[in-house]
């Protein structure tokens, strides 16, 4: 008949133990020295060896040839106990037997002496699960009980046990299992079983056992049972962990802040007939694994879940910042505590992936300290890239430098003409033409006429003769609409952004101070410089006050577009265009 392994390989000595060094060592020089206790309580999660511990420490004190407290395993009292044909050592579980009746029938019975072996040993399993009757019946038995008899008691939840129980009995502490305890362990049970178990396999396997090593080996059993190779793939097929990829999958989309395949991923899950709920629990507790990756590297591998193997963790944890991190782990608890009394699971679970795409949609101070972590980043990008320029535009001067002072002198009677430039750059624009005189002051104009006998004319577009097809003539005087692609340096933007301050809050004014304008036609084109900058003015208030305003500029209605990037430079005709809109405001002003 076959037998599970972690009944087949419970060990039989303290040696075989694994992980509990602190408590065996300590066990075995009382049972070798004889000063062993009446009553021991041993304390510690799930599978790892409270109650192998206790038989072992019950065949030791009975054993007629202990080898260093160890028992032989060969003599008669050793092959009775495991056999189980002796009654002296007797296992209970309280968890069925919690009544105070039961107690008071081993209590009449345990005054006897053994049969068989030197000691009657009790082990009470789950001894938590005892009713306040039953623990008051065990006390006196427990405090004062005969030379024959020991009780070993064994719990999962030490905080329910009295303090007179715990002041009775010598406590040992279990301590979670390590995984690399658990896949050491696993190796050595799958090379004696002949089970072709892989170092990546043993390693999930360990991580999935949760610091319990008969977890370890019953999931070993479960995978060794489907045949073939136990590696990593074959463990996450077998146990139902395949969709921890799809997990995995999910938070690559979270963290790259694509909320639309994060939406779309959700909805497949949903459509696949996965509950939410337990996506944004398998989310949880990869976004716990990631934040103890990232803390603690080296000693929190002993905490990590195992749903994820090493490669996945480094690979959506790079770059990331642990407040992240922080961020969504709080999101998720949030979201995962309130889908209990949702109305709409779906569309809560939808919500959450949202804020936890952008932290700005919270409304709470995370999302004020997102934005100003990414306007900082963003502040020192553009230093960066600023710095980098100037270093160009140094490097670019020094070289142009030489040649121009090793070029030879022209001489003083010719004048020194640029040279022509397809495209010439702003700052050395070509010379305005030569403007005749104006019909009333003929000849040389006189500066010094009074200021009253100047006569005033009304604003209108004054009369210029042909000019030479290559002279540039000047721009008509505008009236009272700015029809121009002119770039956001205008004094009409600044004119604009500042009516326009008066007229919407306060949080929105310094984001449109970052922003540049170009009023062409009947379009009115804001310019931001990044994403959040947009993202702020795109409401409905700051596009009324921006088109009503630009409106009063234009005279007619004006359509609002908001674009992320850098309002496009003028051109030198452009610049000119500029130049002699704004002479031809004055009438004393000729511009050549």
């Amino acid at each position: 008949m076959y037998q599970a392994l972690y009944r087949k390989w419970r060990p039989k000595v303290f040696s075989d133990v694994i992980g509990q060094e602190h408590i065996t060592e300590t066990l075995k020089k009382q049972v070798a020295e004889g000063r062993t206790s009446h009553a021991y309580l041993f304390t510690g999660t799930r599978g790892t060896g409270k109650t192998t511990c206790a038989k072992i420490l019950a065949k030791a004190v009975n054993c007629e040839h202990p080898v260093n407290g160890d028992p032989c395993c060969q003599c008669p009292s050793c092959l009775g106990l495991e056999s189980g044909s002796f009654l002296d050592v007797l296992e209970l579980d309280a968890a069925s037997n919690n009544g105070v009746d039961q107690v008071r029938a081993l209590r009449d019975e345990a005054i006897y002496a053994p049969a068989n072996v030197k000691k009657r040993v009790y082990i009470v399993d789950e001894v938590h699960m005892l009713s306040t009757a039953a623990f008051n019946a065990l006390l006196k038995i427990l405090e004062e009980p005969p030379a024959h008899l020991m009780f070993i008691l064994a719990t999962t939840e030490l905080h329910k046990v009295p303090a007179t129980i715990l002041s009775r009995c010598q406590r040992y502490s279990f301590k979670r299992i390590l995984p690399k305890d658990i896949a050491q362990r696993l190796s050595y049970v799958a090379g004696q079983e002949h089970i072709d178990l892989t170092a990546d396999g043993a390693e999930l396997l360990s991580r999935l056992a949760d610091g319990a090593l008969r977890d370890g080996l019953s999931l070993l059993d479960q995978c060794a049972a489907a045949g073939g190779t136990v590696d990593s793939r074959a463990v996450l097929e077998v146990l139902g962990l395949a969709g921890n990829l799809q997990t995995a999958q999910l938070m690559r989309h979270i963290l790259d802040r694509n909320a639309q395949s994060a939406l779309l991923l959700l909805n497949e899950l949903y459509a696949g007939g996965k509950d939410v709920g337990a996506v944004l629990g398998e989310l949880s507790t990869l976004t716990r694994d990631l934040l103890l990756r990232k803390t603690a590297p080296e000693g929190g591998a002993a905490l990590l879940s195992g749903g994820f193997d090493s490669a996945t963790l480094d690979q959506l944890g790079k770059d990331v910042p642990s407040n992240r991190f922080l961020y969504l782990a709080s999101t998720l608890q949030k979201a995962a505590a309130d889908l209990y009394y949702s109305a709409d699971r779906r569309t809560d679970a939808e919500l959450c992936l949202l804020r936890l795409c952008d932290e700005s949609l919270c409304g709470d101070l995370t999302a004020l300290e997102n934005r100003i972590t990414r306007l900082e980043d963003a502040a020192a990008r553009g230093a960066v890239i600023s710095a980098a320029v100037n270093q160009s535009v140094s490097a670019a001067k020094a070289i142009g430098a030489a040649p121009v002072s090793q070029a030879p002198a022209k001489p003083a009677s010719k004048p020194v003409e640029p040279p022509p430039a397809e495209d010439p750059p702003p700052w050395d624009e070509p010379p305005l033409p030569e403007e005749p005189p104006m019909r009333e002051e003929p000849g040389e104009r006189v500066f010094d006429i009074p200021e009253d006998a100047i006569p005033v004319r009304p604003a209108q577009p004054k009369a210029v003769p042909a000019k030479p097809a290559a002279s540039i003539p000047s721009a008509p005087k505008p009236q009272t609409a700015v029809h121009s692609a002119a770039p956001v340096s205008g004094d009409w933007w600044k004119a604009l952004s500042e009516n326009c301050k008066g007229q919407i809050p306060p949080m929105y004014r310094a984001f449109l101070d970052l922003c540049g304008g170009v009023l062409e036609g009947d379009q009115l084109t804001v310019f931001a410089p990044d994403e959040i900058t947009l993202n702020r003015l795109d409401n409905d208030r700051v596009r009324g006050v921006l088109s009503a305003e630009a409106e009063k500029v234009s005279g007619q209605p004006v359509r609002l577009l908001l674009r992320e990037g850098e309002p496009p430079k003028p051109s030198p005709e452009e610049n000119l265009k500029q130049l002699l809109q704004f002479g031809s405001q004055f009438d004393n002003i000729e511009i050549k």
